[in-house]
């Protein structure tokens, strides 16, 4: 779990202000792991014993919050940015908690992204091996052709590293676009637009509409929505079969 400080410790768990909290401190009636609190101590709730006076605070456990983002483009995928970029963060601000994206989106791609504080399921489902596709569709400029596909069916090495297989299937195609679906059971970091990249095809857009079972369907861009019990004990139980 992301550390805290100790006054935020306090306060998010209702025991006291942060000023009252900063004189607690003070005063030496606060302890973490059995050693005398400082003001501005950074702890981990899920890890850290704190002391109150010598009685243990328990933290308050936030409800788990699991919401389907439909990402546009220009939002990064972290919660803060140091270079003042917009931050799916401030699109699921008013969801009444504070959730974490699960794996990320390039800011130029857009579509389906988990967020959620559930901290067990997102390690689940951003471990390496794990055996959800992810369904992508890829807006091409121009008219792909049929060799074009085959050329890119047979990327099978970037950066260095063997890829894990990928679906790849024409969905349309005009003299001006094409619209490519790729699925992936294992995302490397830009895998779709390095593919492209290496066999010269130019990516106009790429989004992501799926998620194993978990469908964007009509959301709209921009807009967010809680997952049903359904789809969160299909991602569990897919999970757990490993």
């Amino acid at each position: 779990m992301e550390k805290i400080r100790i006054q935020k410790f306090f306060t998010d768990n209702a025991v006291m202000s942060r000023r009252a909290a900063e004189a607690a401190i003070e005063a030496g009636r606060v302890y973490v792991n059995g050693n005398r609190a400082l003001i501005g101590q950074k702890i981990d709730p899920e890890c850290d014993s704190v002391t109150l006076d010598g009685k243990l605070i328990e933290p308050t456990a936030p409800k788990k919050t699991y919401i389907m983002l439909n990402k546009p483009r220009g939002y990064v995928t972290t919660l803060s940015d140091e270079r003042g970029r917009p931050t799916v963060a401030k699109l699921v601000a008013d969801c009444g908690t504070r959730v974490y994206p699960v794996g990320r989106l390039d800011m130029d791609s857009e579509g389906l992204l988990l967020l959620t504080n559930d901290g067990e399921l997102t390690l689940r489902l951003t471990h390496p091996r794990h055996e959800i596709p992810k369904i992508y569709h890829v807006t091409l400029r121009g008219e792909v052709s049929d060799r074009d596909i085959e050329q890119l069916k047979s990327v099978r090495r970037i950066d260095n590293y063997d890829l894990a297989p990928v679906g790849i299937r024409m969905l349309s195609r005009t003299d001006k676009s094409s619209c490519v679906e790729f699925t992936l059971h294992e995302g490397r970091n830009r895998q779709i637009r390095k593919m492209c990249e290496a066999v010269s095809l130019h990516i106009t857009r790429l989004q992501r509409v799926a998620i194993g079972e978990l469908k964007l369907g009509d959301l709209p861009l921009g807009h967010w929505r809680h997952l049903t019990q359904q789809q969160i004990d299909y991602l569990y139980e897919k999970e757990c079969k490993k």
